[in-house]
């Protein structure tokens, strides 16, 4: 982009933005008109005002009778609050309930608030554009579980900050970051330059090194970043949350045969099963080189002298040889990032959205919820062996 278009890009945004910091309300928001404008100039304009991030909810509150009034700003509505009132129209054991949800305040005529609203057992959504009082019926809960859940802590409730336009701007954002193309590339470096602060200088060709094996050792390190398919998306939101600049390490063993070899979990089986896996490294870096499509960029770390000469490299290997073949660690992999109870969460993540998601996925794929949190949260809670295991939910339920 030309200097002067960002120049006038930035313009415009600084008068959006100061425009509706001090403006009353009016018959119209600067915003609404930003998809009328050409699309030269209103899609860097969102851009600028908008990114992927804004795809995820705020949560507000959660309310669970009519004395647990719980109140908020939104971002169209700036004086809302809701209340739970518990009623059993069905006649069944347990009944249902109506969330109240009084708007007021709106900062234009022609914007709306969209909130999701969740249970362990449930995921909803409504959006609301005139000011007053709103209701969303639970005709029944999902039995005494859910019944417990609301009464003693409430239905959440999540705010879509970003509005109806943010909002659609944000899914046009997220989904190229899992296509595996051009643009889903550029779009997953673009994410971590804005929230991140990553830079990424390209390098001159040749881009692919011919490394010697004879010069990688026992206990060297294999540091990966995936930038582009549904692999380079998931890392480009793992590294996001966590901090790091690799979404995936592996580690080099060389045999008492001279014999290197690479050992990595993720690795996929003929089954189709992820797994821990001890590979040579020829048939590993051949993958690498020819048949992974993610555009893999991979930095070798060789050990320090020093820290060379104290690898045990015995217990190494015995260590890689009793995990060859076993499942991928999934147990760990949600835990490797969250290990406090609210300091693990760039903004504007938090405990109660991430609980919220789980929720979601596990209604959404369930099998895949069982791997990455079911798994995990039983091995802490010491459920593994259990003949019928906790879900996500039932964690929820017995925190």
């Amino acid at each position: 982009m030309a200097a002067s278009s960002s120049l006038t890009v930035l313009g415009i945004s600084f008068y959006l933005s100061f425009f509706a910091a001090h403006a009353l309300q009016l018959p119209f928001h600067p915003h609404d008109f930003l998809p009328l404008l050409p699309r030269q100039v209103s899609w860097p304009i969102l851009n600028y005002l908008n990114s992927a991030v804004d795809l995820l909810p705020t949560f507000v509150g959660a309310t669970s009778s009519p004395n647990g009034t719980v109140e908020w700003k939104g971002a169209c509505f700036y004086k809302n609050k809701a209340w739970m009132e518990f009623h059993n129209k069905t006649g069944n054991e347990f009944g249902g309930g109506t969330l109240h949800i009084e708007v007021s305040e709106a900062h234009s005529w022609t914007c709306m608030d969209i909130y999701v609203f969740v249970t362990p057992y449930r995921v909803t959504w409504d959006y609301y554009f005139l000011s007053r009082e709103h209701t969303l019926e639970f005709k029944e809960w999902e039995g005494k579980a859910e019944y417990e859940y609301v009464k003693n802590r409430g239905i959440s409730i999540f705010l879509m900050q970003a509005g109806m336009l943010g909002t659609l701007q944000a899914l046009w954002d997220v989904f190229p970051l899992f296509t595996n193309t051009g643009w889903g590339e550029n779009s997953n470096i673009a994410f971590l330059e804005k929230r991140m602060g990553a830079t990424f200088e390209q390098r001159p060709q040749p881009w692919v090194t011919n490394i010697s094996a004879d010069d990688i050792h026992t206990g060297d390190l294999l540091a990966i970043s995936k930038i582009r398919g549904r692999w380079g998306g998931f890392e480009t939101l793992e590294k996001w949350v966590s901090g790091a600049y690799a979404g995936h390490t592996a580690v080099c063993l060389r045999d008492s045969e001279g014999k290197l070899w690479v050992g990595e979990s993720g690795n996929e089986n003929e089954q189709g099963e992820d797994i821990i896996a001890v590979l040579p490294w020829d048939e590993w870096w051949e993958f690498e080189l020819t048949k992974d499509d993610s555009n893999p960029h991979i930095a070798l770390l060789p050990l320090h002298p020093d820290v060379r000469a104290k690898f045990n490299e015995t217990a190494a290997w015995e260590y890689a040889l009793s995990m060859n073949g076993k499942p991928y660690g999934y147990h760990n992999m949600i835990f490797s990032w969250i290990d406090t109870i609210d300091g693990n969460y760039p903004p504007p993540l938090d405990a109660h959205l991430v609980a919220s998601v789980m929720t979601v996925w596990n209604q959404i794929q369930p099998a895949y919820a069982a791997n990455m949190w079911n798994e995990a949260l039983n091995k802490r809670l010491g459920t593994e062996k259990m003949i019928k295991k906790l879900s996500a939910s039932d964690a929820f339920l017995d925190k």
